[in-house]
């Protein structure tokens, strides 16, 4: 255990003497010297030793500042998603499938920052320039002030970057990148941590806002220590299936912005079209009222979703019926069933059960839990909920139905969609003039009940 090193400091001119005395002999002003304590007493090298840094400027709560500035891209979509535009000197990881469209996505993004007047610089880690420009022609991109790279040298990049002074950095991908001062392979922990260090210092340095883009694993998570999403201050994940148009992407976290905000594109042709009005999209190839298909009415970060819920139950000859499940969570899943059969006397045993979300839609919240419930009691008993019916509520483990927040929200975009009807808990927050019916229930045997006549 090294020994601290006491200090004496004159408080008026700040002069460091090894022992104490009466007068300081910089300024000649008495009976200002003290003692200091070290700033650390840790074991050898590793403690901050005597040296004293520079004091920080303190504030209250009360001191106003003026919010970050903002540059818009021009895509509804993608402004929402981050909280409003683009903010200087912020680094921002997108995460998502391969082949789900990254690039083609950071490529359009790159494209629309440019036309609104931001220097930006794309360097591809993955592909030639040849190949991005390609992108770029078959998206009708070419003529964008868009400057690309094909580097992994992190050394020579931010040299560049240094030297051009760009507003907008698009590095694709992060696992590509390497240092040559981190004895490791290109994609290992080492090189993700480092470069993506160097990346963020440079982007609160020089004012430049950088996109990363990362690998996601088969759990679904982006490759490389979790560190990465605490270095950046936006992470975003590009969602979809391969079947479907639809690609949402959705914002984890935001330090400048709401996070879970979701901006819904469609895949084209001719690269991402933005959707502004998504829950229109997702019930746009919804047919006549079937059994197992209930409508829910969702909200996603600040936006309300409509989406349609697909259940199917078949008899099964299995010693274990099937559970699967595509767009929510396969625990809550099992979490219905089990209060259906405790609270409602209603078993699925011996009956095999799937559960899809229509247009390759995820869903997290528990609002949803009375539209699965619906859905798979309409499966069950072959009777189809009427057409203009939306349904939305969290379903507690007792059998009550707890009310959900931002139901006038809901209704609303119910009503613009042509729904006239609602089912809902007892004790949501619903206008009088909320222009649909709301049929409430307080418990789920109620519900069973009167909707379905089952139990």
């Amino acid at each position: 255990m090294a020994k601290p090193v006491t200090q004496f400091t004159c408080s008026n001119c700040g002069a460091i003497h090894k022992k104490w005395s009466g007068r300081c002999d910089d300024c000649g002003e008495w009976n200002t010297i003290r003692e200091e304590t070290p700033l650390g007493t840790g074991p050898g090298k590793a403690a901050l030793g005597s040296a004293k840094g520079k004091r920080m400027i303190l504030k209250d709560l009360r001191t106003k500042e003026a919010p970050p500035p903002r540059q818009s891209a021009g895509v509804a979509e993608l402004d929402r998603v981050l909280g409003g535009g683009l903010v200087p000197a912020s680094a921002t990881l997108v995460g998502g499938d391969p082949g789900i469209g990254k690039s083609t996505l950071l490529l359009q993004a790159a494209a629309a920052f440019a036309r609104q007047g931001l220097k930006v610089v794309y360097v591809s880690g993955e592909e030639a320039t040849a190949q991005v420009r390609m992108r770029a022609e078959r998206l009708g991109l070419s003529e964008s002030a868009v400057m690309l790279a094909s580097e992994t040298n992190l050394r020579d990049i931010l040299t560049t970057l240094e030297a051009e002074a760009p507003d907008l950095a698009i590095i694709d991908s992060i696992q590509t990148m390497w240092l040559d001062t981190v004895d490791s392979a290109p994609g290992s922990v080492s090189q993700v941590r480092a470069s993506s260090h160097e990346l963020t210092t440079f982007a609160k340095r020089r004012g430049t806002s950088v996109m990363l883009v990362g690998h996601v694993t088969k759990e679904g998570q982006i490759a490389g220590p979790r560190v990465v999403e605490h270095m950046v201050d936006t992470v975003l994940y590009f969602e979809g299936e391969r079947g479907h148009q639809f690609r949402i992407l959705r914002s984890v976290k935001n330090r400048f912005g709401p996070a879970d905000e979701i901006g819904v594109f469609e895949m084209t042709g001719r690269g991402l079209a933005e959707v502004s009005n998504p829950s229109a999209l997702f019930l746009s190839d919804r047919e006549q009222p079937a059994p197992g298909s209930v409508v829910f009415a969702g909200i996603e970060g600040t936006r309300p979703v409509l989406v349609e819920f697909q259940a199917l139950v078949a008899p099964s000859n299995l010693s274990q019926p099937r559970r699967a499940v595509v767009g929510w969570d396969g625990s809550r899943l099992s979490m219905i069933l089990a209060v259906l059969e405790a609270r409602a006397g209603i078993s699925f045993q011996g009956l095999d059960v799937y559960l899809n979300i229509a247009g390759g839609m995820r869903i997290s919240e528990p609002a949803a839990d009375l539209a699965v419930a619906a859905a798979l009691l309409s499966a069950r008993e072959d009777a189809a909920l009427p057409r203009e019916t939306v349904v939305f509520g969290e379903l507690s483990l007792s059998g009550a139905l707890r009310p959900v927040s931002q139901a006038e929200n809901r209704l609303k975009e119910a009503v613009k969609l042509g729904f006239s009807t609602a089912i809902a808990p007892t004790g949501c927050r619903i206008a009088d003039n909320a222009g649909v019916s709301v049929k409430s229930f307080s418990d789920l045997p109620t519900f069973v009940g009167d909707v379905f006549g089952a139990g």
